[in-house]
């Protein structure tokens, strides 16, 4: 599968933010996901829940930005700047890195066919110290 767009688009007032995290309790363990997304026009949407199954921190993480995503299409979003502090989550939807995890592959490929529905996306690696929104949500 070919990466998603990763070109930002010229004009921020088009410009959507998202900031994703996830996380397992105990690890492997019940799977919490935050998102925070923001609009050109200062909207902002909150998200804070429970996947319906147990697993891995990188499965939360990957969980979280495919929840974001459907948030940004409610919202009708098409150019998008998406922030988190999952390098795994970053670098796999990036299409720079692959795993032969059976559980974690086609959740991959399915954010990734999530991705391409935008006009554009930048996935952006940030610390988790600038993520703190996002991580409250997701514990």
């Amino acid at each position: 599968m070919n990466p998603p767009a990763s070109s930002a688009p010229a004009d921020p007032a088009t410009l959507w933010r998202i900031w994703f995290d996830g996380a397992a309790h105990p690890n492997p363990g019940r799977i919490g996901l935050g998102a925070v997304l923001l609009g050109p026009a200062g909207q902002r949407v909150d998200f804070c829940g429970l996947a319906p199954d147990h697993g891995c921190n990188n499965e939360a993480e990957l969980l979280a930005v495919a929840k974001a995503l459907e948030l940004a299409r409610d919202a009708g979003a098409r150019h998008l700047l998406v922030h988190g502090d999952s390098d795994f989550a970053v670098r796999h939807l990036r299409g720079e890195a692959h795993t032969d995890v059976a559980r974690l592959a086609p959740l991959i490929e399915r954010t990734q066919r999530a991705l391409a529905d935008f006009a554009s996306v930048q996935l952006q690696w940030v610390p988790r110290h600038r993520n703190p929104d996002a991580d409250r949500l997701s514990r």
